[in-house]
């Protein structure tokens, strides 16, 4: 919303939620949320033609195009738990728009929901509709977090799907003419209703399938002495594959891969599509895979045991440049680690403490008060490196390659280890200087061959 008041300084551009908190640390000069370049861009419009606020109804009711950005989490019970979407908040947000509209109104998903999700909208809508005409858009948006607004500035593509009516394609229309302001026309993808809806779900699956399948990679690479680097940068080079989302790791993480995967093997499941749910529920088994075996590698490499020992956890969000946390394979490794009595040391440059603990503290993860004590978060990677058997790095942040690993090993338990979740580090060179290092899908270091990955 913020750079489309940015780039349509005629359009007023209003953001409302029921959460006073959240509205009140947008209107402060202290952003709620942390994305490179995004408090040039709110600065720049905030006042003018961009307005946050909680008085929902009234500016719903003034409203020409509606964006629907709710929460679609993963239901956590009831039919289709732990698979299909919860609609809840996206059922109240639509009838709320029907109650306080006194206009005809295009209603924009936003959120990534089910396929026919706009046909259960619609219903909504015009059984509650006052004479109203509603139109039913769908716009899901394939921005990556930490590089949101450059891929908002110059997009890959936008889409938007509506019905193949006259109606519905006024509405495509309207919709179209504010990208049109500045992305080129030839990138704005016109299509149905139930196409955009499925487009999002599946470039999701398919960037997660990739992250997957070379995760997969990685392992056969540590048995037989490849370098997942080089095979990603080979298969990369194939002009029919492409380098992007090669990059082996200890998992993926975000509020969109795993969610809409399981959406997607939900709906799989619903149409007797069994075969096809299997193929898609692989990804997230190996992504689960890879997580868990990365705890194993660091407990069998620091003698079976990390009990009573010191463990750095280097970056907590699931990937740099964005403080954001869910489905952060840091989740998994931490607990795996408080699960053997280790005393873990979290420093994340822009992942809060309450946050941290928020979701350690998560019902996936229930933690013991005694676990709560094995839990530490500082604000200085060399104080969390201090005195520790081992240090894990789980973000790709820059500063991380910029320490100075001779200074971090002076001052940590012997042996010393570092494992790599992420590719960060010069191995070899912190060889040299002493460390015991695994990095993912790398050759292994004679020690680590000598204590192989338990089971």
């Amino acid at each position: 919303m913020a750079v489309i008041a940015l780039k349509c300084p005629k359009v007023q551009v209003v953001v409302v939620d029921i959460s006073t908190p959240r509205i009140t640390a947008w209107n402060s000069d202290q952003l709620p949320i942390y994305e490179p370049g995004l408090d040039d861009v709110v600065k720049q419009c905030k006042g003018k033609n961009l307005f946050f606020s909680t008085d929902v109804e009234k500016h719903v009711a003034e409203a020409d195009i509606v964006f629907v950005s709710v929460n679609t989490p993963t239901k956590t019970q009831g039919l289709g738990a732990g698979k299909a979407a919860d609609l809840t908040y996206w059922e109240s947000a639509a009838r709320m728009i029907a109650d306080v509209s006194k206009s005809d109104k295009i209603v924009v998903e936003k959120s990534t929901v089910p396929v026919k999700t706009a046909e259960a909208i619609e219903r909504i809508l015009t059984h509650n509709n006052k004479g109203i005409n509603f139109q039913i858009l769908s716009n899901p948006e394939f921005l990556a977090e930490g590089t949101a607004i450059k891929d908002l500035f110059n997009p890959d593509r936008v889409l938007i799907g509506g019905r193949e009516t006259s109606g519905g394609q006024k509405a495509i229309a309207a919709l179209r003419d504010v990208y049109a302001q500045w992305v080129p026309i030839d990138k704005i993808i016109c299509t149905n209703l139930w196409s955009a809806e499925l487009s999002k779900l599946a470039a999701n699956a398919f960037l997660a399938q990739r992250i997957s399948s070379v995760n997969a990679m990685s392992a056969l690479c540590e048995a037989t002495g490849a370098d997942v680097t080089q095979v990603s940068q080979a298969i990369g080079k194939d002009t029919r594959i492409g380098p992007k989302f090669l990059n082996a790791s200890v998992g993926f993480g975000g509020s969109c891969f795993q969610k809409d995967i399981l959406n997607l093997v939900y709906i799989c499941e619903c149409h007797g599509l069994a075969e096809v749910a299997n193929y898609w529920k692989q990804v997230i088994k190996i992504n689960d895979y890879q997580k868990t075996r990365f705890v194993n590698r660091i407990v069998s490499s620091m003698f079976n045991t990390v009990s009573g020992k010191k463990v750095a956890i280097l970056g907590f969000a699931f990937k740099k440049d964005t403080g954001d946390t869910r489905e952060t394979p840091a989740i998994d490794v931490c607990k795996g680690l408080i699960g053997d009595k280790a005393k873990i040391s979290i420093y994340d440059p822009q992942v809060q403490e309450e946050q941290i603990t928020r979701d350690l503290a998560l019902k996936k993860f229930p933690m013991s008060p005694t676990s709560v004590k094995q839990v530490a978060c500082v604000w200085d990677a060399y104080e969390a490196t201090k005195g520790a058997h081992g240090i894990c790095i789980l973000t790709e942040w820059d500063e991380f390659k910029l320490l100075d690993y001779k200074r971090i090993f002076d001052g940590m338990e012997k042996p010393a280890f570092v494992f790599d979740g992420r590719n960060v580090v010069d191995a070899e060179k912190l060889r040299k200087i002493g460390f015991i290092v695994y990095a993912i899908g790398k050759p292994l270091d004679a020690w680590l061959k000598d204590m192989p990955a338990v089971a």
